[in-house]
């Protein structure tokens, strides 16, 4: 049997249209995905949509549809975009208000339940409905949540059910402690361990639906709903089975992709939950920067969001999968702009990878040159930098290999050493298609359409018959 690797990204909540963070997201995901079926595995991938919570609801009524018809336009937006970004097919789609995930949500909710994690009780808290979390004085800047400062702090006096957060302190050391590598990268894995060291306080996990109606109901007292993360986070059960244990143990535990601003819930909120339900923890959190305009965190609620869409009209999605790859830190800040875009596809896809695959190609069709059938493996080999998700030094490591591929060209010169020199020449122009078809092979996670051109120009000996990048 195949080995099996199940990996999900973060439920983006459809409160707005997809932005470039979405896809920083889920295109980082896929090129995990990809690399890990090259290795033979059998791949799990799922993303999707968070559809309830109190941010969801505000927003239908303020556009004066009712929640279920304005969550069902934006679903349908965030699944279009898929193909789009170039996402394999076959990835996983669920939604929060699919039946058999609120079923899933509801199970799971009575086995903390019956596992003695949760209560009841009176209480008052600030609250951030951007993060839609509770907030102490500590975590405000000003009076404001540092992450959406745009947003006023709210303050919630009502009965609600708790989660026994409190008691999973020494549980969540443990697991840090015998898992070295659960958050990735190290900086995010401390700051987890710092707030997990600091001391744990029970959190509330609904809200009376009179106030909030848009939510899953709680099960055993229909006057209240789920907290939104209690309800989405079930998502990474409930998409492969859960509760049913035969299929849902074919494929947990899972690897999880989510933004520095869900460390918490990731990485202990989640991992408490599945303490509590009886369930195996995840087998790894990878925690990816925020993407910057001018310096600024891009949010929806900012209003300073580049839209996917456009940079795929303009430059393709190509383009934009190796923008997001290359130019844009794996684990920290990037700020991006149309313009850092452009100088991206002029400098490395146009003029660097597009030329070089069109002069080497050339000398090789006039020379009646294609790859070698032997001596090159077309097995895909490991890749140590995927294996620790650091995709921008994968794909710079390509990189280095190209601008090798183009010293060599202009020092060695076989385009002119074919006229005094024809057995040298071709020796060299082999070594170059070879070389280029196993840069073909590299880029397969990252730039699938492009790496499977290159592959069979160099299998076929044939120059391109036009650019290998063209702007829309």
């Amino acid at each position: 049997m195949k080995e099996r690797f199940y990996l999900t990204t973060t439920l983006p909540y459809v409160n707005s249209d997809p932005h470039i963070g979405f896809a920083l997201e889920i295109v980082h995901a896929d090129i995990i995905a990809r690399y890990q079926r090259l290795l033979g595995k059998k791949v799990f991938f799922n993303t999707g949509t968070d559809e309830h919570g109190v941010k969801i609801y505000r927003k239908a009524l303020e556009v004066g549809k009712a929640p279920r018809e304005y969550v069902d336009e934006y679903a349908e937006k965030f699944r279009s975009l898929l193909p789009k970004l170039g996402i394999s097919k076959g990835v996983h789609f669920i939604r929060t208000t699919d039946e058999h995930h609120i079923i899933a949500a509801q199970e799971f909710w009575k086995r903390c339940d019956a596992n003695g994690f949760i209560y009841k009780k009176n209480y008052s808290t600030k609250y951030c409905v951007g993060c839609e979390l509770e907030k102490t004085d500590s975590e405000l800047v000003d009076g404001k949540c540092p992450i959406h400062p745009n947003l006023s702090i709210e303050v919630i006096e009502e009965e609600n059910y708790f989660f026994k957060f409190s008691q999973f302190q020494k549980k969540l050391q443990d697991l840090y402690a015998d898992c070295p590598d659960f958050v990735v990268p190290p900086t995010r894995f401390n700051e987890i361990k710092a707030f997990i060291d600091r001391g744990l306080e029970d959190f509330s996990i609904s809200r009376l639906k009179e106030k909030m109606p848009w939510g899953v109901s709680v099960p055993g007292d229909d006057s209240q709903v789920m907290y939104v993360w209690f309800d989405a986070l079930v998502n990474y059960l409930s998409t492969i089975g859960w509760p049913n244990e035969e299929k849902f143990k074919e494929w947990w535990p899972v690897v999880q992709f989510a933004g520095k601003d869900n460390v918490r819930q990731q990485s202990a909120i989640w991992q408490a939950m599945l303490m509590a339900g009886g369930v195996e923890p995840s087998k790894q959190i990878v925690i990816h920067g925020f993407i910057t305009s001018g310096g600024v965190k891009m949010s929806k609620s900012l209003g300073n969001v580049i839209d996917p869409l456009q940079i795929i009209e303009e430059f393709g999605t190509e383009t934009l999968r190796f923008f997001l790859a290359k130019h844009v830190s794996t684990f920290e800040d990037s700020d991006v702009t149309f313009e850092r875009i452009k100088e991206a596809y002029n400098a490395d896809l146009a003029n660097g990878l597009g030329n070089l695959v069109s002069r080497i190609m050339k000398m090789a069709e006039q020379s009646g040159i294609k790859k070698q059938e032997l001596g090159i493996k077309e097995e895909y080999e490991g890749n140590k930098e995927l294996e620790r998700y650091e995709i921008d030094k994968a794909i710079g490591k390509i990189w280095e290999k190209i601008s090798t591929l183009d010293s060599f060209v202009q020092t060695n010169e076989p385009y002119k050493t074919i006229k005094t020199d024809e057995e040298k020449a071709k020796k060299d122009i082999q070594y170059l298609v070879d070389e280029l078809f196993k840069i073909g092979l590299a880029l397969i996670p990252f730039m699938p359409e492009t790496a499977q051109k290159i592959q069979g120009l160099a299998r076929e000996g044939k120059s391109p018959e036009s650019p290998l990048f063209l702007r829309k």
